[in-house]
């Protein structure tokens, strides 16, 4: 699982069938900006309204393609949440 901050909007009228009528999004790596130095960003499909500026946690790989129950979908992530706050002990 990646977390990173969602930066700008995919649109695209031409698409694979299986991609119609899902939002795409671009994330950011990381949470911060000095957390992202060499991170390219990448389009992941977003299925629970997340927007620009939202920091976000996304699955990649096998878990993203199976979204569908019985289908695999031509997509590399997918985000499965929308970060209200991070915690991470160090004082």
């Amino acid at each position: 699982m990646l977390v990173g901050k969602v930066i700008g909007s995919v649109w695209a009228t031409r698409k694979e069938d299986g991609l119609t009528g899902l939002k795409l999004l671009i994330v950011q790596p990381g949470l911060t900006e000095t957390d992202r130095p060499g991170q390219p960003a990448f389009v992941a499909v977003d299925r629970i309204g997340a927007g620009v500026g939202d920091h976000v946690m996304v699955t990649t790989g096998s878990s993203a393609a199976s979204i569908l129950e019985g289908k695999r979908l031509p997509i590399d992530a997918l985000i499965i949440g929308i970060i209200d706050s991070v915690d991470t002990g160090s004082g």
